[in-house]
């Protein structure tokens, strides 16, 4: 099982983040924050979605029902079709960890996308894969009929499960 985590965890690394990293130091206020305002908060949940459904994809690409589209292949139409969002959250999130006073922010925003594949990854690990699959496998066609405006409207979808607390 720890096997099974760590591929996708070496899996995320080896993937670049999809966007030209641009980091906006010293707005005045912001440094050194330890809270998310209601864009951080967005760019988190749909970085989590994300990763959540590249570890679907690829525990389930096997188990496709015929006449469906291959689980993986639809994880790769979503991630092309929404590049340039994903790639707008990533930049998001580099920009708090620089403003939060992380060293290395672009590694700061790799390690939390590890961190959630790591957690579907592991809750994977611990059922059997055909249960697993049927669980949350589905989830692939039902964002994949998303447009980018209701992909954005689930991530901005207050769920309390960040990793920061919101900006008061």
């Amino acid at each position: 099982m720890k096997k099974f985590v760590l591929c996708f965890a070496l899996l995320l690394l080896a993937v670049p983040a999809h966007a030209q990293t641009r980091v906006e130091v010293g707005v005045p206020g912001l440094e050194g924050r330890q809270c998310y305002t209601a864009e951080e908060a967005e760019a988190e949940q749909a970085i989590k979605i994300h990763s959540e459904l590249m570890v679907i994809a690829l525990n389930c690409q096997h188990m496709t029902p015929k006449g469906w589209k291959n689980f993986y292949q639809q994880y790769q139409e979503i991630t092309a079709r929404n590049s340039s969002m994903i790639a707008n959250y990533e930049n998001i999130l580099i920009t708090y960890f620089a403003l939060a006073g992380k060293p290395n922010p672009e590694r700061a925003f790799h390690d939390l996308r590890t961190n959630f594949a790591n957690k579907v990854s592991t809750d994977a690990a611990q059922m059997r894969p055909d249960i697993f699959c049927a669980t949350f496998a589905p989830r692939l066609p039902k964002v994949d009929k998303m447009s980018a405006a209701d992909f954005k409207g689930w991530a901005a979808t207050p769920t309390g499960g960040q990793t920061r607390p919101l900006c008061q």
